[in-house]
This record gives C-alpha cells, structure tokens and sequence, in this order.
C-alpha cells in the first residue's frame, strides 16, 4: 500500500474537494491511499514552503510561492512525470493566468485545481427589499455605501491586492519599473480604498473573504446587500449551502474602464521529497483533468481550475451562473510578479496597506514604504 501525505486549507473549497478526489481516486487505484490535513486560509498564505515540502507529499499551495519554492527546489517539476498532451490541454483550458502563474524558468510546478479572484458579490434579496439598483461604476459603489448598504473584505492581504486593481485602474501596470506604481499612484489607489472603507462598517477591516461570504449569506443586516470585491466562492452561490444564496458578477467600472482585479486560486504540487513521486503525479492528472474538474470536485464543493467547467452547463446550472458571470473577471485580472523574495514583500506590505485604508496611516506616507519594500525584496533577488 502506497500512502499519501496532503495539506489544504479548511473551506469546503478548498477541503473537502479534494478529500473526495482523493476517495474516488483510491477507489480506482485500491493500492494507493491518501491522507489529508488542512490548514486555516491565513496559514495557507503565509506558511513556509520547506516545512511543508518536508511534512507532505502533495500541497495546495498559493501560486505567489511558486518562485520560490522551485528556486529552492522544493518541488518536483510536472514536465518530468506528465505528457506533453496533458500540459498543453491544461494551458489552453487556463482560466485567465492561472496555468500560468504557477510557471517559472521554463518549467511547470503546479497545477492550476482552483481559479478565484475578487469579484462583486450581492444579496438578491436584500437589493430587491431595499429598491437598490444595480451599482456599474465606482461612483455608484460609493453611493451605495454612503445609503448603508455596501461591505468589502476589508482583511489587510485583500486591502493590498485591491490596491493593484486600483494602481491599474489609474493608468499604472503595477509592477513596472522596479515599483509597486508610481508613489502619487499608489496614494491615490489607497485613497480610493479608504474611501469606501470609511463608509463601510468597521468589523469589515478583519473579515477575510470567507468571513465576508459568511457574514453576507448570514445576516439581514442591510449592509450586507452588496460587495464591490471580495475572492470568490462558488459555494455561496448554490442553493441550500447558505441561508441566503449570494449572487455573483463582474466589477464595476472606474473612468469608464472596468476594474481588474488580482488573480488568487491555488494549485495542486508535489514535494521534491516524497517517495512516491508516480503516484502523487498520477493523483494531480486525475484532480485537474477536466472530467474529475466538472465532476466529483465540483460536484464536493471545489471551485475548478479547468476552463470547460467554468463553461460547463451543469456546473454553471448548480451555481446560479456563478463561473460564467465571472469568467471575464478573471480573465481580466492582474498577475502577481514571480521573484523568490515577493511572499516576503507581501508579508511586509500588508501591514501597511492595511494601516493606510483603516485611516492609521497617511496613504502617501504608506505608498512610499510600500515601494521601498518591494524595491527591496527585488534587490535581494
């Protein structure tokens, strides 16, 4: 009996999606077992690479650590284990960058199981209740929650990646030029996010998009009608897995260009150091094939990596439409930068962000630290 070592985060999405890949797997491979573990979504993002490669033999990971992790050569490359065919299919059928987000010096170390990013979320209900109309620009967003009826994942990693989505938003590619943005731009960008947290109740500036989700899909609260952008998941668009379903779409627009927002979801890797290396790559096909994409992990809460599901009639039919609504979204967003020293400029970064939107920090003494940061970490590479 070959036996597995797994870790993921604790969601339904995250978890037991893959836990029930992994039964169906073992199922049709009687000699194979896999065990799994999970982790909170903030250990998710922040957990160290080498002790997880060391503790497991197959990782969900975040694709920001994929630089990294191959540089210190802490997993194993697909391209040694899996065909030529399957990579292609994967690459084509990518929704927005995330195949390739988790591809660095030329080789693939993570497949790409779950595609997210922020996307506006809203209460059917409660807008219907209240006569809300439908907000399509920013302006419409800050008039909205000027009347009560807006929150926003306001957790400090969540005020850092929309602070790229507005760095583009206002003329300036984040990441270009050894910066973050310009200075004026990235004060601007967090202006802007202060803007609507002031006006959004405070509790929203610990709530991560789980807890958004939670919160919305909980409470009667009015201000739980609408979110302008928030990680996405799916689960909360379906009906009975929440008291109340959550309707999901595209961001607004902001000077007349829609907003892009920045690509999360997470990957399925294998550790440099397991024994069973055939086995884990065997797993990792069949849990980003299209078919187990549509089907069993899907169908046990996941939220798919694989273009078709997101397309697919009955994965979109279960969901009230959550993946093609937001397809463009997606496919719109923005990548973060692969260096080995960005998960440490995203740890450093965050803090201060955070303290600029909560009104703790003047957002042009933030922009400035934020780039002295990032110019740091991308110095040391």
């Amino acid at each position: 009996m070959t036996t597995l070592k797994g870790i993921a985060w604790n969601h339904t999405r995250g978890f037991v999606s893959i836990v029930a890949c992994a039964q169906r797997f073992e199922e049709l491979h009687p000699d194979v077992s896999i065990q799994w573990e999970k982790r909170s979504l903030q250990a998710f993002a922040d957990a160290s690479m080498e002790e997880l490669a060391s503790a497991y033999d197959l990782i969900v990971m975040d694709h920001p650590h994929t630089a990294l992790a191959a540089t210190e050569g802490l997993l194993l490359p697909f391209e040694d284990w899996l065909g030529a065919e399957f990579l292609a299919d994967q690459a084509a059928h990518s929704v927005g960058g995330s195949h390739g987000s988790y591809h660095f010096k030329g080789k693939q170390w993570t497949l790409a199981t779950d595609a997210a990013a922020p996307i506006a979320t809203w209460r059917p209900d409660l807008m219907e209740k209240h006569a809300l109309p439908h907000p399509d620009t920013w302006e419409d967003v800050l008039a909205l929650a000027a009347r009560g009826f807006v929150t926003v994942s306001a957790f400090p990693i969540d005020m850092l990646m929309h602070s790229y989505t507005f760095c583009a938003a206002l003329g300036s590619e984040p990441f270009v030029d050894g910066k973050v943005a310009p200075d004026e731009i990235l004060c601007d960008a967090l202006t802007e996010l202060r803007k609507l947290v002031e006006l959004c109740d405070p509790a929203c500036l610990d709530r991560n998009p789980i807890r958004t989700a939670e919160w919305m899909s909980q409470t009667d609260d009015p201000r739980a009608a609408y979110c302008p952008f928030a990680y996405g998941y799916s689960n909360y668009s379906r009906p009975r897995y929440a008291p109340h379903l959550l309707k999901a779409g595209g961001l607004v627009t902001f000077n007349g260009k829609r907003l892009r927002s920045t690509l999360g979801g997470a990957g399925l890797a294998v550790s440099s150091k397991t024994r069973h290396p055939q086995a884990c790559m065997d797993f990792a096909r069949f849990t980003a094939s299209a078919d187990t994409q549509k089907g069993v992990y899907f169908q046990s809460g996941g939220q798919p990596g694989h273009r078709s599901a997101w397309l697919d009639d009955a994965v979109n039919g279960a969901s009230n439409d959550f993946f093609r609504n937001t397809l463009q979204t997606l496919d719109e967003s923005l990548l973060r930068p692969q260096f080995p020293g960005y998960m440490a400029f995203q740890d450093e970064a965050t803090p201060v962000a955070h303290a600029a939107v909560s009104g703790h920090l003047p957002p042009s003494s933030a922009a400035v630290e934020i780039n002295r940061l990032y110019q740091l970490h991308l110095r040391a590479e």
